[in-house]
């Protein structure tokens, strides 16, 4: 059980994650034309942001607000 107060920090949680990954995913891809290294580092640590964001959409659904 979670209080109202940490379910919506959560939420906002969730979304900074998952805009913050995919932001940082399209500026990896578009960042290799010209540093392929820089790039895919760009890409997968943004991929990755954006997938904890997904996760934690699930755990959110399992969490039940407390009173």
């Amino acid at each position: 059980m979670a209080t109202p107060k940490t379910l919506q920090r959560l939420q906002a949680l969730i979304w900074i994650l998952i805009y913050g990954g995919l932001l940082t995913l399209a500026l990896g891809l578009a960042t290799r034309r010209y540093d392929d290294a820089l790039g895919w580092a760009l890409g997968l640590a943004g991929g990755a942001v954006a997938l904890v964001g997904f996760v934690l959409i699930f755990v959110r659904a399992r969490l039940q607000p407390g009173p």
